[in-house]
């Protein structure tokens, strides 16, 4: 014979705990983001009024990494500019910009920083790339040091790094 309780426990299988722990776990700015955030609003607020206007924060933004389309850039000021001066706060402006910068995919990061030393044949670093980025850095770094840096990282033997090599350079795995 089956009794039914009245106060039955929770179903813990309709609560989406992934969702729960990913909140949990997002961070905050680091003080350089905050500082970064700070100083771009400073260098394009070039009236001084402590407000920045549309052409202003498309350039902060920017300058922070984030390029936004047009349409973006009028979305935020209608949303953040509600007594409709045609600007935004300091405080708009850094809520704006954390929001971008803790939803930004640090991979994609990597992916441009990579690109800029890859060579575009082979979408890898090879020695010669790397001695020439070398030497465009004015480091004095010998030969032999490149290339120990290259066989340090280089995984599949192939005398050259590529994305995920670099990846795994960048987050120090």
């Amino acid at each position: 014979m089956h009794t039914h309780r009245m106060n039955r426990r929770p179903d813990f299988a309709l609560i989406d705990f992934d969702k729960i722990n990913k909140k949990k776990k997002k961070r905050d700015l680091t003080e350089l983001e905050k500082q970064e955030i700070y100083e771009a609003f400073k260098l394009f607020d070039t009236d001084n009024d402590e407000k920045i206007d549309y052409h202003e924060l498309k350039v902060a933004l920017r300058a922070l990494g984030l390029d936004l389309k047009k349409a973006d850039i009028q979305r935020l000021m209608s949303d953040y500019d509600i007594d409709n001066t045609g600007k935004v706060t300091l405080d708009d402006f850094s809520e704006i910009s954390k929001n971008f910068i803790l939803d930004r995919d640090p991979q994609d990061d990597f992916r441009k920083a990579f690109k800029l030393f890859a060579e575009d044949s082979s979408g890898k670093i090879s020695f010669r790339t790397l001695r020439k980025i070398a030497k465009e850095l004015g480091e004095k770094t010998s030969d032999d040091e490149l290339r120990a840096m290259i066989n340090e990282f280089d995984k599949d033997g192939d005398g050259e790094i590529d994305f995920e090599e670099f990846l795994s350079i960048m987050q120090d795995d």
